[in-house]
């Protein structure tokens, strides 16, 4: 489960990107010919530890006592070629809801924490490593809101990714990173709504791109976040494959 990053960004910007997506890199790529052991990203101590749900770990929630929202959430063999874990929150890694430089740019500093922003009122995660595109790292999560809160994430979103081209710094737990070139990119989706963005994550002289989409199905929100921790300059698309899977699922779950 562990990745032999060719690039040192995922150490560096721990404080850039969510503990969410950080554990999905430690299981991506899990088992490709390029996998092998080398020190975690934090973030990926919840794959080789054992979390709620991975495989082998023993402790996964029986479906019939699940949550509504777990149901909702994807897990181990849904989507054939990825590794799927709960994920169990390193402590190493930084909590809560990153603090933008700029007001208009919150919502996108929002959407890099622990859930969406701060009207969820339960959000699950996952996160995913792709066995078919080396360094691949997807971080997935449903959360839960009164509609209307819902819409307004959505319509939030938007309007900070049109305002917010020229990128925004953003702390948390006294740790300060840099977005830039933040650009609004098309990806069709179910559901009925969803914004897509991609972003340029700085610190230390390393960057790495992420792309995001999150999307609304009636009450609940989606986001999804990949990152390609291959090597410097690789870039990185949620596969359409896990987003359309992890709607269908919200679907079906509703």
């Amino acid at each position: 489960m562990r990745f032999k990053a060719r690039s040192t960004a995922p150490v560096t910007t721990v404080a850039l990107l969510p503990a969410l997506l950080l554990a999905a890199v430690g299981c991506s790529s899990a088992g490709s010919p390029a996998s092998g052991r080398a020190p975690d990203p934090k973030g990926s101590a919840a794959a080789s530890q054992g979390a709620p749900g991975a495989p082998g770990s023993g402790s996964a929630t029986p479906r019939a006592a699940a949550t509504g929202l777990e149901r909702a959430a994807l897990e181990q063999g849904d989507l054939a070629g990825y590794q799927i874990s709960a994920q169990g929150k390193n402590p190493n890694a930084p909590d809560g809801q990153p603090q933008a430089d700029k007001k208009a740019c919150q919502p996108l500093a929002d959407v890099m924490g622990d859930k969406p922003d701060p009207a969820a009122r339960e959000t699950v995660n996952r996160g995913i490593g792709s066995q078919k595109q080396v360094g691949l790292a997807v971080s997935a999560s449903v959360s839960s809101y009164a509609e209307g809160d819902a819409k307004r994430l959505v319509s939030r979103l938007r309007d900070a990714v049109a305002a917010c081209g020229t990128g925004f710094s953003a702390t948390v737990e006294k740790q300060t990173g840099s977005y830039r070139d933040v650009k609004a990119v098309p990806y069709k989706t179910a559901g009925d709504e969803s914004v897509s963005w991609t972003t340029i994550a700085a610190a230390g002289g390393v960057s790495a791109q992420v792309h995001l989409v999150v999307a609304r199905e009636g009450d609940t929100v989606v986001r999804l976040m990949a990152l390609n921790v291959a090597g410097a300059g690789q870039t990185a698309t949620v596969p359409q494959e896990v987003a359309d899977k992890q709607l269908d699922k919200v679907s079906k779950a509703g």
